[in-house]
């Protein structure tokens, strides 16, 4: 792995995304995301991402989520390639975002 993408525990991330630091997106597919997404996260499936098409907000950092951590490394890299230089992905995904305890909502109410 690249060590200039940051890997980030959920509670880091909660905390950040509670204080309104940062931009979370979900890179995992559009079903998978139906299924249950991390409140305020964007989808960008990593089947068709493309790192211009992120979300940016002046002053708000950028993390990535899918799945276990390995798609999101992924994206990160692509960003990287693309010019992004500050990145960062949670650790374990979603996945270790439910068992830290912490909300997912599940449906149409969805960040497009």
């Amino acid at each position: 792995m690249d060590d200039r993408i940051k890997e980030l525990d959920p509670a880091t991330v909660k905390a950040s995304l509670d204080r309104d630091e940062v931009i979370l997106v979900d890179v995992r597919e559009a079903n998978e995301y139906e299924a249950g997404y991390i409140p305020g996260a964007y989808l960008r499936p990593l089947s068709s991402f493309n790192p211009f098409d992120l979300p940016k907000v002046e002053g708000k950092k950028l993390i990535l989520h899918c799945a276990s951590g390995q798609r999101s490394l992924q994206a990160a890299e692509l960003c990287l390639a693309s010019g992004i230089d500050e990145i960062a992905h949670v650790t374990g995904g979603i996945q270790a975002w439910r068992e830290a305890g912490f909300d997912t909502n599940k449906g149409s109410e969805a960040e497009d």
